[in-house]
């Protein structure tokens, strides 16, 4: 449901705004009004400063650390010391891989000493440097140059010795490698020692973590803070400053204690509809579960009604009705169990039980276990008669429970329309509502206690009788009191129109939750029968294998696409539906309090 709230007006001395938006960040229950948020020096600065600490974290995060690391303390200034490591690891990372490039490209060279080619090039010799394909390396260019082979393989490698000035006549000459590979070994050595020495800095800042993420929240704090500070709205000259926010009503003892403290003026009143206070739900813990539906459509706004009980219980029927199977119930229930032991993924775990839970009853009413009909099996013969029959008045009895949920789901849709527009309009201003709702629901309800024996043929006709005069007398007549009664008339006749069509296709919506579950079913027995029939009688150990393999795969993506299938359609039923046929335009806010984060 809906929370009430509590408007609370402030006045106060130009100035003192900040601290008070202080007392009030602290108690943590006023949702001030937010106007225009300008970007400017002050509040472009903490959003930088905040973005920095999170970027620190997150590249804290990937690092790497062995177990054998022995972590170094960090100073005073953490994040900046973090900066500063995680530069100088990038550097180091950076120099290590050239070496390491350095080193495979002179590998190729073997052993060699920098002072003994200086010493030749001082002797006025200088030692040119080749790479060239096997295939076009020549033998006879060592009868005309002097020339020693260092490696050959696909590629042949190879220096010359000239006198220094004289040209090298031999292709694929290459710059001179500047290090010898063990020198360069030396250095990666070096590096990796460095590395670890800096990781050993980054481990100690990674235990104090929750230091930079204590800035961080306190830059966002205030950043919130600074935002609400200039929503203020200067009044009296600049000499007086005066603030709205809104409370839950639950809520006004604390709040009006805690504003006596601070010795601020302030006066209190009902939060009106026009004035578009947030909006905070307050559910049961299972209703809870479904407000993320309900906050996927739009909040109710302050004079709506709170569609997530609605959902929570028929969202949840529609999804059993759309797997229809007891076997996959008992895979979502797994699944959600197993979800609770995922610290990413733990708050999907109740809802997706409780859609098992669902999932396994229906199913088993359906008497459907893995696409297979248990109401033939021994075991259930005794409670046989709680079973859905499969046949309602000569239709599919799935099919006959999707429409007549759907036509209650619409009922209630109608009736929750009325309650909502004689609340917000007044009895005389919805009586166009009321008689949509008498004829509808009350001639389903009549028509129900018709077919039950509970109303004799006589009774039923005065009762529809009179049904049909009131509701004729709302619709046509009533449906807008300061309107002239001609033009109510052409209105109710469009409205006639209108609803008689669009009534007809809502209910046919209904039965994508018989087709889903049909196709659902269908499909899992395929898979049953292809397994059965390679199976065969059984007696043969090496078939049961591919059997097994056949029915598993089949299952699990028949339970994939039915899960998907049963996720979007009994939304659509709800917000499309439901939602039209109840009038509900979900156009409010969330209620988001001032408070420390």
């Amino acid at each position: 449901m809906i929370e009430k709230m509590t408007k609370y007006s402030f006045i106060l001395l130009n100035g003192e705004e900040k601290d008070f938006l202080s007392r009030l960040q602290e108690l943590g229950l006023l949702d001030i009004t937010r106007s225009v948020k300008p970007v400017d020096n002050q509040s472009s600065g903490l959003l930088a400063r905040a973005e920095t600490y999170r970027r620190l974290m997150t590249e804290l995060e990937k690092v790497f650390i062995p177990e054998e690391t022995v972590p170094v303390p960090p100073g005073e200034d953490i994040a900046g010391e973090a900066e500063k490591a995680l530069k100088e690891l990038e550097k180091l990372v950076e120099e290590r891989k050239a070496a390491e490039k350095a080193y495979a490209a002179a590998l190729h060279w073997g052993t060699f000493e920098s002072e003994k080619l200086l010493a030749l090039q001082e002797a006025g010799l200088t030692i040119h440097f080749h790479s060239v394909p096997a295939k076009t390396f020549r033998e006879e260019w060592k009868e005309t140059i002097p020339l020693s082979v260092i490696s050959e393989a696909k590629t042949v490698r190879f220096v010359t010795v000239l006198p220094a000035g004289e040209t090298d006549p031999l292709p694929g000459e290459i710059q001179a490698p500047d290090e010898a590979p063990e020198l360069i070994k030396d250095r990666i050595s070096g590096l990796e020692a460095a590395i670890d020495r800096q990781k050993s800095v980054i481990y100690g800042i990674k235990q104090q973590i929750g230091k930079i993420d204590a800035l961080y929240r306190k830059d966002l704090s205030a950043l919130d803070l600074y935002l609400a500070g200039v929503a203020a709205s200067p009044a009296a000259e600049n000499t007086l400053v005066t603030l709205v926010g809104f409370a839950p009503t639950g809520e006004e003892d604390a709040v009006c204690a805690a504003l006596d403290e601070t010795g601020v003026f302030y006066f209190k009143e009902a939060a009106r509809t026009e004035e578009n206070p947030p909006i905070k739900l307050k559910n049961n813990r299972f209703v809870r579960m479904f407000e993320v539906f309900t906050d996927m459509y739009g909040r109710p706004a302050y004079n709506e009604f709170d569609p997530t009980p609605f959902i929570s219980v028929f969202f949840l029927l529609f999804f059993a009705f759309c797997m229809g199977d007891a076997g996959y119930g008992l895979i979502l229930i797994i699944v959600g169990l197993l979800l609770g032991k995922v610290e990413s993924f733990k708050s999907y775990s109740p809802i997706v039980v409780t859609l098992g839970i669902g999932t396994a009853v229906i199913g088993f009413l359906f008497h459907t276990f893995f696409s297979m009909d248990i109401s033939t099996w021994k075991i259930f013969q005794p409670i046989k008669g709680i079973f859905l029959p499969g046949k309602i008045a000569g239709y599919d009895g799935t099919m006959v429970m999707s429409i007549v949920v759907g036509v209650i789901h619409l009922c209630l849709a109608m009736i929750v329309k009325t309650w909502n527009e004689t609340k917000n309009k007044g009895f005389a201003g919805s009586l166009g509502t009321w008689g949509w709702t008498l004829l509808i629901v009350g001639g389903i309800i009549v028509g129900a206690f018709s077919l039950t024996g509970v109303l004799n043929a006589a009774a039923t006709k005065w009762v529809i009788i009179v049904l049909g005069v009131l509701s004729a007398l709302g619709i046509f007549v009533f449906n807008d009191p300061k309107r002239n009664k001609l033009a109510n008339i052409g209105m109710g006749l469009w409205d006639t129109y209108n609803t008689a069509t669009g009534l007809i296709g809502d209910v046919l919506s209904y039965l994508r939750l018989y087709a889903l579950g049909l196709a659902g079913s269908m499909l899992g027995l395929a898979f049953n029968n292809i397994g059965q029939m390679i199976l065969g009688d059984g007696s043969n150990a090496l078939l049961w294998p591919p059997f097994i393999l056949i029915v598993l795969v089949g299952h699990t993506l028949n339970i994939a696409m039915a899960a998907l299938g049963a996720f979007v359609h009994p939304l659509r039923l709800n917000f499309l539906e439901f939602f039209k046929n109840s009038g509900y335009e979900g156009s409010g806010r969330n209620f988001n309090p001032l408070q420390n984060q």
